[in-house]
């Protein structure tokens, strides 16, 4: 039986709770929630399907190394208590990132060379020939966190941030994180329960992953590379098979997913991600004005919406969000709109009450993820 170790799976600020459950139910153990990060334990093979299947991970650390220092002279020397032959052969190539949260030193990079140094050291010491520096494309990464006195080193099995899906070409000026858009959806509850609706899709991110999240799709299945494959142990007969398995987890769809854009260079684009996560089949993107719009089925809705800020795309703020809350009232019964914005005075001005209210942050600015029920008459036997 494979043995089972410790891993860190890095996320966004908010998105811990759900990033959890997904490890539970892919049947990691031992899952404890830390801040933007969650802490479980698995074997090699989970690591893989972990890479390959999480939504709301940035990315997948193990941990290797622990150690204290007393001065700045102690991190070469406690770098090189670790046997890098274990991980790097002197043909390899590797890179170093460093998270700096110490009163010891003030430079990341000063911290990331001096790792470098005594991680080549060891090696050109033993075999004659030093590992390559790859800052671009190295076989192995590893990853430094300094903390007060403590460090924790760890091999980054991610390689690129998870978030880089690989079905996303094209893009428009302010694009939502793949990982933030999935976070969203599941803090939504969007689990494939009815037809969808994002009404401003711009490049059509909360489409292609509410599609993969509908259809049990792997998040990460058109990623070209994971930072695993790159490692001397790498098994890639377990990854073949963990891969088909996921794959075989996959399930149909019978309502709608629709995305509406009223500029032309959005629709295309947004057209163009689809095709490349192959889910033309399942998505359809229309060139319309949303406050133009109303619904024209009966069926329930699932309505997410991640507009303008007015931060980075202009827009008219009061009368905008005040559009929006009109549309939803006067053309969106028998929906659960759900609306992800960073400007927090914007929210009083859609003239609904939100019956529910989630802190997120969309990289550094400060977000709310807001639902506005909209009932058809009564409130009674909706949405249950």
């Amino acid at each position: 039986m494979a043995e089972n170790f410790k891993m860190l799976a890095k996320t966004m600020y908010g998105l811990e709770s759900v990033l959890a459950s997904e490890l539970r139910s892919l049947g990691a153990g031992k899952v404890n929630e830390g801040v933007r990060s969650v802490f479980f334990e698995g074997d090699q093979g989970f690591m893989y399907k972990a890479n390959l299947c999480l939504r709301t991970a940035l990315r997948i650390l193990k941990p290797i190394h622990t150690f204290q220092i007393k001065r700045p002279e102690d991190l070469y020397t406690r770098i090189q208590e670790v046997d890098w032959s274990r991980y790097l052969d002197p043909g390899m190539s590797f890179a170093v990132d460093t998270v700096l949260l110490s009163d010891y030193f003030t430079h990341s990079l000063f911290v990331s060379q001096k790792t470098k140094d005594a991680i080549v050291d060891q090696i050109r010491k033993q075999t004659g020939t030093r590992p390559n520096v790859s800052l671009s494309n190295p076989d192995v990464r590893i990853h430094l966190h300094l903390q007060g006195n403590t460090g924790h080193l760890s091999l980054d099995s991610s390689g690129e941030s998870l978030h880089r899906r690989g079905y996303r070409t094209a893009t428009n000026k302010a694009p939502i994180n793949e990982v933030l858009a999935a976070g969203i959806l599941l803090l939504a509850g969007w689990n494939g329960q009815s037809d969808f609706l994002d009404p401003m899709c711009g490049s059509g991110t909360l489409l292609v992953e509410g599609a993969m999240i509908a259809c049990n799709i792997p998040a990460n299945l058109h990623r070209k590379h994971f930072g695993f494959q790159g490692w001397k142990d790498y098994d890639p007969n377990l990854f073949k098979t963990i891969y088909e398995a996921s794959l075989g987890r996959t399930r149909d769809f019978p309502h709608t997913l629709v995305g509406y854009d009223k500029a032309p260079s959005a629709v295309l684009k947004a057209q163009e991600n689809v095709s490349g996560a192959n889910l033309s089949d399942f998505i359809s993107i229309m060139q319309e004005d949303f406050f133009k719009t109303s619904r024209d089925r009966e069926a329930p809705l699932f309505l997410v919406c991640n507009p303008p800020y007015g931060e980075r795309l202009p827009v008219e703020t009061e009368q905008f969000y005040a559009q929006f809350g009109d549309t939803l009232k006067q053309g969106y019964p028998d929906t659960r709109a759900w609306l992800f914005t960073g400007n927090l005075e914007a929210m009083k001005w859609v003239g609904l009450r939100p019956s529910r209210k989630i802190k997120l942050f969309n990289g550094s600015i400060e977000s709310r993820l807001l639902l506005y029920e909209i009932y058809a008459g009564s409130k009674k036997g909706k949405f249950q």
